[in-house]
């Protein structure tokens, strides 16, 4: 059997797409579904409030609070658990069998940590049901989970589309040759156009580290067109993305210049941030 593929829903926006996204990789790759809703802690029920009552007051207010916590922890299980089944219908809808429904509570990087052993992506939106959707705003948890994810996270964009053609960032760092590797390998992006670009001014050893990728990209099967474009990293991708109707970018969570460290490079950041199609970040 393929690895699970992990998908992360809430009451967002970018839920059903994220829906639509992993059904689209679990057809291709023939992987089960696992969707997950974590509930914060807060959310699950956070315990007897009234121990935080202190200095005389009343025994009734006590158990008043008590059952209130109690009350919202119950509904917030129900919405979840709501959300879950929701999410289910839509990708059964797009003929996904093998799908199953994971309610949590917790820390949802503690979650995603713990299970994804067996797991060959993470699915999440861009965004979550707490953002206020400003352009500059990403999901506090995706960052999170980004650093701490050790299989590729596939980062969905608001809409889903039918994707056809794959625009590879290739910086010639550790990162991006596994992004290279992964396409090439993966039965998710067979039968796809795939185009590998550098952003930088042309030299040798960039056209190398091209023909390279191209080749990696020939030994898996893949027609793949390279490319060199000036300009800011962020920027220059972001218009390619559009002028060339690319539907889906692969790119390493980290520049080889740059240490590994406790936040994603800032180009990938700025990447996700910006573009309007999903992005897949390789570690």
């Amino acid at each position: 059997m393929s690895e699970k593929i992990i998908a992360l829903v809430d009451g967002s926006a970018y839920s059903e797409s994220v829906c639509h996204h992993v059904a689209w990789i679990a057809g291709r790759t023939g992987a089960p579904v696992e969707l997950f809703h974590v509930l914060g802690r807060r959310d699950g029920g956070s315990g007897d409030l009234s121990g935080n009552l202190r200095l005389g007051a009343r025994t009734k207010i006590m158990t008043e609070l008590a059952e209130l916590d109690a009350q919202r922890a119950k509904l917030a299980q129900a919405q979840g658990r709501a959300i879950l089944e929701d999410a289910k219908a839509i990708v059964a809808a797009d003929g996904v069998t093998e799908v199953a429904l994971r309610l949590r509570n917790g820390d949802i990087v503690e979650t995603v940590t713990e299970q994804e052993a067996g797991a060959q992506m993470i699915v999440i939106g861009k965004r979550g049901e707490a953002a206020d959707f400003a352009k500059l705003h990403l999901g506090s948890n995706l960052e999170r989970i980004v650093r701490a994810a050790h299989v590729p996270v596939f980062v969905a964009s608001r809409a889903f589309q039918p994707i056809k053609r794959v625009l590879i960032a290739y910086d010639g760092g550790v990162s991006a040759m596994k992004a290279v590797d992964y396409v090439a390998r993966n039965p998710l992006f067979a039968g796809l156009d795939c185009t590998v670009v550098t952003v930088g001014a042309p030299s040798d050893a960039v056209k190398r580290g091209l023909e390279d990728a191209k080749a990696t990209l020939s030994a898996g099967g893949h027609t793949a067109t390279v490319k060199i474009v000036e300009g800011a990293a962020d920027t220059a991708l972001g218009e390619l993305v559009e002028a060339e109707g690319h539907d889906l970018l692969v790119m390493g969570a980290y520049g080889h210049s740059r240490i590994r460290s406790m936040i994603i490079g800032s180009t990938t950041t700025q990447m996700i941030r910006t573009c309007k199609v999903p992005v897949v970040l390789m570690k």
